[in-house]
């Protein structure tokens, strides 16, 4: 029960972020708000674990993966903040979750994991979900529902990566290591669309951050209790904060396609997670 809470808390807290970067990007480049949201995970992520995780400070046992994921991350994140600057956050958030299909479409690639026919199906009953929404021919298909579809399958495979060091780093170290990359490559490449933000934009952004950290070290916290496969299915509980974030700033609700399409990738998800609780 205290992994159920923990998770549900965490994707409960993570649209609030989304939320914030949606409303800056009015005025602000969507990759100003991506750095920002990374320089501010390791500005209050660094001195939490200095203070409290001291001995987590260790160097990584695998560096090239870590930065890696921090890449395919930071891709992801850069991908979801323009397609939120585009189009709703529930939208957007549906599409992306497309990723744990991803995963499980890759991983007999990328991990050697064997995946049967039902599996297989699941994949692509869940694609069927992704296009429900987009309606490509029906509605204008854009480059914000690309990026959106984007997000999730590079989020597929920064969970895949996820797996793999799962079992040598330290999470918290994993957490510092993703914002310490994300910051570090897009402080090369902010200054192209630099806008000097206002005093409450600034305080708006040092929110956020306090959000992603938040969000994530709660996710951290509920790995602690129960195992990645069987809090999966929690992980679409974000999109009721969203919805309701989304309605409530943005006046944005989603249409009955949307829903639908939302309803057969959740399902496919949590069919995909049932079989692999099952077999384990």
């Amino acid at each position: 029960m205290k992994a159920i809470i923990l998770n549900l808390s965490a994707w409960a807290i993570l649209p609030f972020m989304d939320t914030i970067a949606k409303y800056l990007s009015a005025e602000l480049s969507f990759f100003q708000i991506t750095w920002a949201r990374y320089f501010f995970t390791v500005f209050w992520t660094l001195p939490f674990m200095f203070i409290f995780f001291r001995k987590n400070l260790t160097l990584s046992e695998n560096p090239k993966l870590q930065i890696l994921r921090g890449l395919t991350l930071f891709s992801a994140n850069i991908c979801f903040f323009y397609s939120i600057s585009v189009i709703s956050m529930a939208k957007a958030l549906t599409l992306a979750f497309v990723a744990p299909l991803v995963t499980t479409a890759l991983s007999p690639i990328l991990l050697g994991e064997k995946v049967g026919i039902r599996r297989w199906t699941a994949v692509i009953v869940g694609f069927i979900g992704s296009l429900v929404v987009i309606r490509p021919g029906f509605i204008e298909f854009n480059l914000a529902t690309m990026a959106a579809l984007g997000t999730g399958c590079l989020y597929g495979i920064y969970l895949i990566i996820t797996r793999k060091l799962h079992s040598t780093d330290n999470p918290l170290l994993t957490l510092l290591l993703t914002g310490i990359v994300g910051a570090t490559v897009s402080t090369f490449f902010v200054p192209i669309v630099w806008v000097n933000p206002t005093n409450i934009q600034w305080l708006w952004l040092a929110i956020m951050g306090i959000f992603a950290c938040l969000g994530h070290i709660l996710l951290i916290y509920s790995l602690r209790y129960a195992d990645a496969s069987k809090l999966a299915p929690f992980g679409y509980f974000e999109i009721i904060t969203n919805i309701i974030l989304g309605y409530y700033v943005f006046k944005d609700f989603p249409d009955l396609w949307t829903f639908l399409g939302l309803f057969i990738i959740i399902a496919s998800g949590i069919y995909i997670f049932r079989r692999e609780i099952n077999i384990k």
